[in-house]
């Protein structure tokens, strides 16, 4: 991924994507969502904090 992709990543692809790359690794949801929620404050631009629930809906709907 190129840097400007990276800084052009809404909150939500980015969890679509890590969802897609963690799912690849064999992890369960569980481990996923929580990765993602652990990730998610350290990106360059922090979106608001969300749930775990949140994170399910944004990649199950």
């Amino acid at each position: 991924m190129d840097v400007l992709a990276y800084f052009d990543e809404t909150a939500e692809e980015f969890v679509r994507r890590r969802h897609r790359e963690l799912r690849s690794q064999g992890l369960t949801n569980a481990a996923i969502f929580q990765r993602i929620a652990d990730e998610l404050p350290h990106r360059a631009v922090a979106p608001p904090e969300l749930s775990l629930r949140q994170l399910r809906r944004i990649v199950y709907g």
